[in-house]
């Protein structure tokens, strides 16, 4: 049975992927120029960013309290974390090959891209956005008819995406404590207060994006679906949609961030790396960057729970103890990534004026 599954559920996945790229591209330029008003893309941005921030943050501290209120690396009897840490360095040896996302200059600077076409077959996200955005901002600024024609011909490629992506989910499979915590409490107050839905509502309609993410593990995967979800089940415009999305996809993910910060706390009391409130408080930083910076694909948050460990002087072999466990809670933390993102946008729709 596995033989047969095993290359569908690759195949679905490849599907999946096949069509990020280009629903990036088409999402955010059409997000961009259909604002009509550089100043409200400021606007938007700036909300956006605020709502990312405050989810992160959120996030990242609700797992600190946990860690530090249940201490479940604490009081372990000697023979079991001698069993587990035996073998860890070598499960732990794959990521040797993985790198943590670039800081400070480096990272600001990798963003721009000097080939589209490079960063779109290496699927670096961050610089395909910023030259969509680019694009976006070059529309809105040229009012001639065959910057309209440009326009015309992406949306094309947009609606040719989304029923690609139609077809593709319709092959989809079906039936696929902190993480539902921030999920079901936090996003569900969200949207109530802030983003006037109500919270029963709001996950009918995202279903099919969590089903999604939670079998792929991979906000960028997911964000077809998102983007089908955004505009036919919760109706909101299509310029925020477009917009917060293709970045909440890469940019928004609280629940990486709140997995990092559980992780790094479980393994220094694992072994016994005291950690006082400035080293926690670096922690918490860290991982509200990394959740930014992780990349929207299955572990893509080790390589930064990797280095925070190497920072705080916690064996990074230690990564290895949480690998057995790390698809299941990959696929959690996944969910509640996109669930956040289509939170924010729903945040951020309700605070747009209504096109007239």
């Amino acid at each position: 049975m596995r033989c047969v599954s095993q290359p569908v559920g690759q195949i679905f996945l490849r599907l999946l992927f096949m069509l990020v790229i280009p629903l990036v591209f088409a999402g955010l330029v059409l997000g961009v120029s259909g604002l009509g008003d550089l100043r409200r893309l400021g606007h938007i941005g700036l909300k956006t960013l605020a709502c990312t921030l405050l989810f992160s943050t959120l996030a990242v501290v609700l797992g600190l309290t946990l860690v530090n209120t249940v201490q479940p690396g604490i009081g372990m009897p000697a023979e079991a974390r001698a069993a587990l840490t035996a073998g860890a360095a070598s499960r732990a040896s794959g990521l040797a090959g993985a790198h943590a996302p670039a800081s400070g200059w480096s990272l600001l600077i990798g963003i721009v891209p000097d080939n589209p076409v490079k960063a779109a077959a290496n699927g670096d996200m961050l610089a395909v956005m910023f030259f969509a955005l680019m694009i976006g901002v070059g529309l809105t600024l040229t009012r001639t008819d065959a910057a309209r024609r440009f326009e015309e011909t992406v949306e094309g490629l947009y609606d040719v995406t989304m029923r690609l992506i139609g077809i593709v989910i319709g092959l989809a499979p079906f039936g696929i404590a902190a993480l539902a915590l921030h999920q079901f409490v936090v996003y569900a107050l969200a949207v109530r207060l802030l983003g006037g839905v109500a919270p029963g509502r709001f996950f009918r309609a995202i279903q099919s994006a969590m089903l999604t993410a939670f079998s792929t593990a991979s906000s960028s995967a997911t964000l077809p679906t998102s983007m089908q979800v955004a505009e036919t089940q919760l109706r909101l415009p299509r310029h925020v949609s477009r917009f917060v999305l293709t970045l909440g996809a890469t940019a928004n993910q609280n629940g990486t961030a709140l997995f990092e910060g559980i992780t790094v706390l479980f393994l220094a009391q694992f072994y016994g790396v005291p950690l006082d409130l400035g080293q926690q408080g670096l922690v918490l930083f860290i991982c509200i960057l990394g959740g930014i910076g992780t990349a929207g694909v299955p572990a893509g948050s080790l390589p930064v729970v990797a280095m925070i460990l190497g920072m705080i002087g916690v064996p990074v072999e230690g990564i290895g103890l949480v690998l057995g466990v790390d698809r299941l809670l990959d696929m959690c933390r996944t969910t509640v990534n996109v669930s956040g993102d289509l939170a924010i946008a729903t945040i951020v729709a309700r605070s747009e004026p209504e096109e007239a």
